[in-house]
């Protein structure tokens, strides 16, 4: 069993916003999608949450404070992140709303309850395993490659867990977009609004936003385009807005 020296030696304690949460230090690690994903979701309320892919808890406990009436419910396949959620969720006081399950995203099924969802969110897996560079090491891999989640299970759970207009935002790559459309309706989930990120207003969209409805009508929405930084390399107003920041950033070495 480790210590709890060896455990911090392995990790680090990172923050945004008003959230701190330990991440492991050579594995998977939240990037600025998760606070994109967070600041997309613009329900006025909200009961119950599900985080699916959780990671270390990051966005699913920015929904928990954001939201502080829901129950939010964080799923995880990976033991070595799930470990981390349950500890992150100690940390940021929020044990008596939010919870964590090692469970498999395919098998939330037969989990948890039908229909009972206003709010699902996911940061899948977006690449295929064939395409882009492989992730060193199996926590990150995993995390951003369908090695062991295909966009049609996400798309099969979120349905499943979401009441009638509930609904489920989440984040992928452009590329895969109409692939994406395609999946969500046959599962139920009509897509409402759509937003693309790019680094700059010289840079071509390597994110795009969903939202999609449970149930929902036709009609898609495409908001205007969020761009990451301006001219001098910094951050956007409404980027440092969402980090929390009043005064401009310059751009991170590494995003």
């Amino acid at each position: 069993m480790q210590t709890d020296m060896e455990t911090e030696r392995e990790t680090t304690l990172d923050g945004i916003r008003d959230i701190k949460v330990y991440q492991n230090r050579k594995g998977y690690r939240f990037s600025a999608d998760a606070l994109l994903l967070y600041s997309f979701v613009n329900v006025k309320h909200a009961d119950n949450i599900a985080d699916l892919g959780t990671g270390s808890g990051i966005i699913g406990l920015l929904l928990g404070r954001k939201y502080s009436d829901a129950k939010v419910l964080l799923v995880e396949l990976q033991k070595s992140l799930y470990s981390l959620a349950q500890k992150n969720i100690i940390m940021n006081a929020l044990q008596d709303r939010v919870e964590v399950v090692l469970a498999d995203i395919k098998d939330m099924k037969k989990k948890a309850l039908l229909r009972q969802y206003d709010l699902v969110v996911s940061n899948p897996p977006f690449r295929k395993p064939a395409t882009g560079l492989l992730s060193r090491g199996e926590e990150k891999a995993v995390a951003r490659h369908e090695l062991r989640l295909e966009l049609a299970d996400l798309a099969g759970a979120a349905s499943h867990l979401l009441k009638a207009r509930g609904r489920f935002c989440m984040i992928f790559h452009p590329e895969r977009l109409f692939e994406l459309m395609d999946t969500l309706r046959r599962n139920r989930l009509e897509p409402k609004r759509i937003r693309f990120v790019h680094n700059d207003i010289n840079a071509a969209s390597k994110i795009v936003l969903i939202e999609a409805v449970k149930d929902g009508r036709a009609g898609t929405k495409v908001e205007n385009p969020l761009f990451m930084y301006n001219e001098k390399g910094e951050y956007t107003a409404e980027v440092s807005e969402m980090y929390g920041k009043t005064e401009p950033e310059a751009r991170p070495i590494d995003l």
